[in-house]
């Protein structure tokens, strides 16, 4: 493997993994400049049903940004990071757990939720950045109400 190689594989993964870390710290700023291309093919069909959808950088951070910042916390973690680059295109694969906090009167103040990732990226002029993002859900836990907002 060259050095090339070593070093995109390296970025990728950092990339991937700034996603969590940007996610859960609320630097929504830093997510959008560090992270995600300008339009991104999200997939969370296994989670929340309905259907892929093309989404601006802008409008992903945004619903995240509305569905997490009523949580006490979250914590994301990426793990068995697997790296594939062709060119000036990656597919990254990861396994993830995703812990949502929020104490409440009327049930369990967690959710967690794990299963695996499938990142598309492309290089650009400031680095790799995502473009596509599949998660798939394997396994949740917990009382997921506290996602809804019902639980206040």
């Amino acid at each position: 493997m060259s050095e090339q190689e070593l070093r995109d594989r390296l970025d990728i993964t950092d990339v991937c993994t700034r996603m969590c870390w940007h996610t859960d710290k609320h630097e929504w700023e830093q997510l959008r400049s560090a992270v995600f291309a300008e339009k991104v093919q999200v997939d969370y069909t296994s989670l929340n049903g309905g259907e892929p959808a093309e989404m601006a950088a802008d409008e992903l951070i945004g619903a995240w940004r509305t569905h997490l910042s009523g949580l006490t916390s979250t914590q994301h973690l990426l793990t068995n990071h697997l790296v594939r680059v062709e060119g000036d295109t990656a597919v990254a694969t990861a396994d993830f757990q995703a812990t949502h906090l929020l104490p409440n009167a009327l049930g369990g103040p967690l959710w967690t939720l794990g299963g695996h990732y499938r990142f598309a990226l492309r290089r650009t002029a400031s680095g790799w950045r995502i473009d596509g993002l599949t998660m798939t859900t394997d396994w949740a836990e917990g009382n997921r109400q506290i996602m809804e907002g019902t639980t206040r």
